[in-house]
């Protein structure tokens, strides 16, 4: 299945079926996480969280009634450093876009899981922090009572325009479909990408062969957790467009453009073709 088809495809899961996941898929889906290098020198930790482990029997385990009839997790760790959430958003989201591909449910959880008690399930370390978690199973069919509120409450529906995100050469000028000619795919895997509240933060200017990503950092918005989640979504961001233009046949790398335009939104990284 196209990178594209699988973005399209993939929404966040909330109720799953009472299904076992078998050792062969976790390992799989873990394998296929510790692979992901990422744009970045900097290390992600993943683990698997089962509530039906026994040895996790004196943790309260959970996510307060968000997530229903899932009792495996994927979570992750990183050292608090530069580039740590993009990186984390990057690789995360290369291996939930993988799971979405073999048919399995996920859903980004940045705030609403007992924190303290999953930081104990995989051992955390003095210098990690445990940004995200997600859990990962096979979807129930039909949608549940709260699945149906969280994805009101949060607008997921309501994605901004492709010329409200995407510009060309400058923050003046919006890029449109036609002007987006054969990276008009990849622009539209990030436009569907996931973020926290829908925020959309990201924001591309193509200047030739290169492509400047920035965040816009929502007016209003306060984090509620210990890090910057709006850094974990640009890292989601320039996984969907990474994948997406290399499946186009375009190959480049991650590179800091001293020379990128200024404007009205923070600068973070470039890609050039």
């Amino acid at each position: 299945m196209k990178i594209i088809e699988v973005v399209k495809k993939r929404t966040s899961v909330r109720s799953y079926k009472n299904q076992e996941l078998s050792n062969e898929i976790r390992e799989d889906i873990l394998n296929h996480l510790n692979n992901t290098k990422g744009p970045f020198n900097v290390n992600v930790r993943f683990s698997i969280v089962d509530l039906n482990d026994k040895s996790l029997d004196n943790l309260k385990l959970g996510t307060y009634g968000i997530i229903r009839g899932c009792n495996v997790f994927i979570a992750t760790a990183v050292k608090k450093e530069p580039r740590s959430m993009e990186q984390l958003g990057y690789r995360l989201e290369s291996g939930i876009l993988y799971a979405a591909s073999k048919g399995l449910g996920t859903c980004w959880l940045g705030g609403t899981f007992k924190r303290e008690e999953f930081k104990k399930a995989i051992n955390l370390k003095d210098e990690e922090i445990l940004p995200i978690i997600t859990p990962i199973g096979y979807s129930r069919e039909g949608r549940s009572i709260i699945d149906s509120i969280v994805k009101f409450s949060s607008g997921s529906k309501n994605r901004k325009g492709f010329e409200e995100i995407f510009y060309n050469k400058s923050f003046q000028n919006a890029l449109s479909r036609k002007n987006a000619g054969m990276y008009e795919e990849a622009f539209e895997a990030v436009r569907l990408a996931p973020s926290a509240v829908n925020a959309q933060p990201w924001r591309i200017i193509m200047d030739n062969d290169k492509f400047h990503f920035y965040i816009k950092r929502k007016k209003g918005y306060k984090e509620t957790v210990p890090y910057d989640i709006q850094k974990i979504d640009i890292g989601i961001a320039m996984c969907h467009f990474e994948l997406a233009i290399n499946e186009l046949g375009f190959k480049g790398k991650w590179v800091d453009d001293r020379e990128a335009p200024k404007g009205e939104a923070e600068y973070v990284i470039s890609f050039e073709v």
